[in-house]
């Protein structure tokens, strides 16, 4: 696919129990987005995404419709996008 790229993002603010990692999911499925999303032990949550620009800021958008959710800040770098990933996950 053309343009693909993958970035490595964590998330912090009010991103923990209030349906992050379930937004985040069905977003990617439905845009076809591959990739991971874990919670994190300091209450940040990271996300490894791979797709098109357009796709990770659906994801993005998608995540931010979330009634309870809300991003104070993003920590994002960009990452070679992986080979033969399918779907889209939650990490360990």
């Amino acid at each position: 696919m053309t343009g693909l790229i993958r970035k490595h993002m964590v998330f912090s603010g009010a991103v923990q129990g209030v349906g992050f990692r379930w937004r985040a999911r069905r977003a990617a499925e439905a845009l076809g987005a591959t990739g991971w999303v874990r919670n994190d032990g300091c209450g940040t949550v990271t996300m490894e995404i791979q797709g098109t620009e357009a796709q990770i800021a659906g994801v993005i958008a998608a995540v931010e419709r979330g009634t309870y959710v809300r991003i104070e800040s993003v920590d994002a770098r960009s990452l070679p996008p992986a080979e033969n990933e399918r779907g889209f996950r939650y990490a360990d």
